[in-house]
């Protein structure tokens, strides 16, 4: 069993990890075509490209930056790769390798000229802007699948699995199985919903100071050294320390959610035993908002989010209904302990391999 857990989990990364990197080197020779929505001169050299059919002619990529972000985001990794200062940066633009030319009337006049040029000889910006990682490269968009990954080392996190059998203990001694599944319910919705403000409110401080190549790279270490913690928990268990809640924090966490007797009580203390799990989960999850405010709009990064914490509370929500069909909690607590080196070892290989990712610019 152990050996089809680790095969299959190798397998499906091993897939990911291959066919991203091919596509970041699939690296095609474009032209750049920055413009913004309501721009007069950016809609005199739209006219312009139309009427000479050069968007068929020319492989030009035209990208919108007053309202794309992920587009604005680009085109300053662009001009500061190039070296261009901020007070000759607007639209229209047209970037083409280290060419770029600013204005409807420097485009229309030399466009074809320069582009016949730049077509010609070798070498491409994207060649450039992919050593340090700052550009986007087109390419497999691996955000859907980290976002997925992560959320499941968080799923699988022993922390969340010794809080459900707490928690599936305190239910069953309610006696009633309606109280429980309601209470399990609202324990778990309060989870859901305390994730999901606390990641909400670091993505946008994280989006706001905005995010630098460095910062970024140390994400990606900050993941592997992670992985690397938790596969320690796999080979030494219980030496040094313990990727868990800390055992001097287990009493007062057992406390608080023994005390649950109603539904109400169970949302209001989830609340605060996310403030316990936070240290031993927020990991993946920290990974995760940073590469989201480095890669992802608003609207994107708060979808991911909700998908993020719908897979992290989703073994809850499923524990509170097999309490419900009669499941027996201690059957739980003995299955993890029997299995807590495998999920470090499964949390350990997807960490490291996310941060690999990461650091090698294939996200």
């Amino acid at each position: 069993m152990l050996r089809k857990i680790i095969f299959f989990v190798f397998a499906v990364f091993y897939l990911l990890v291959s066919v991203s990197s091919a596509n970041a080197q699939n690296f095609s020779k474009k032209i750049y075509f920055f413009y913004g929505i309501g721009c007069p001169h950016c809609g005199e050299v739209e006219a312009f490209f139309e009427k000479e059919d050069l968007y068929n002619k020319y492989p030009v990529d035209k990208r919108e930056i007053y309202f794309d972000r992920g587009n604005a985001l680009l085109f300053s990794g662009l001009l500061d790769k190039l070296g261009v200062p901020v007070e000759q940066r607007g639209v229209p633009m047209v970037i083409m390798g280290e060419r770029v030319l600013v204005g409807d009337r420097p485009i229309i006049e030399n466009f074809v000229d320069e582009a016949e040029r730049y077509l010609q000889e070798g070498g491409d910006l994207d060649e450039v802007v992919s050593q340090d990682g700052d550009s986007e490269p087109e390419g497999l968009d691996l955000t859907l699948a980290a976002v997925v990954a992560g959320s499941m080392v968080d799923a699988i996190n022993p922390c969340a699995f010794a809080v459900l059998v707490i928690l599936m203990s305190s239910l069953l001694a309610s006696g009633k199985a309606n109280k429980a599944l309601s209470s399990g319910i609202a324990f778990s919705a309060s989870i859901f919903i305390s994730y999901f403000l606390m990641g909400l409110g670091f993505y946008k401080a994280l989006e706001m100071g905005g995010i630098s190549s460095l910062f970024y790279k140390i994400i990606g270490w900050m993941a592997v050294v992670l992985g690397i913690f938790n596969l320690k928990d796999f080979f030494w268990y219980g030496r040094g320390f313990l990727m868990e809640v800390p055992l001097s924090w287990r009493p007062r966490l057992k406390s608080l959610i023994s005390s649950i007797t109603s539904p109400g009580g169970a949302f209001t203390i989830g609340f605060l035993v996310s403030l316990f799990l936070l240290p031993c989960t927020s990991g993946p999850y920290i990974v995760i908002l940073g590469m989201l405010a480095k890669r992802a709009l608003d609207t994107e990064a708060i979808f991911y989010l909700l998908l993020y914490n719908f897979i992290f509370v989703s073994p809850m929500v499923l524990i509170s209904f097999a309490i419900y069909k009669g499941f027996d909690p201690a059957k739980a607590e003995e299955i993890r302990k029997r299995r807590i080196r495998i999920l470090h070892l499964i949390a350990g290989i997807i960490m490291t391999v996310m941060g690999i990712v990461i650091l090698m610019g294939w996200i």
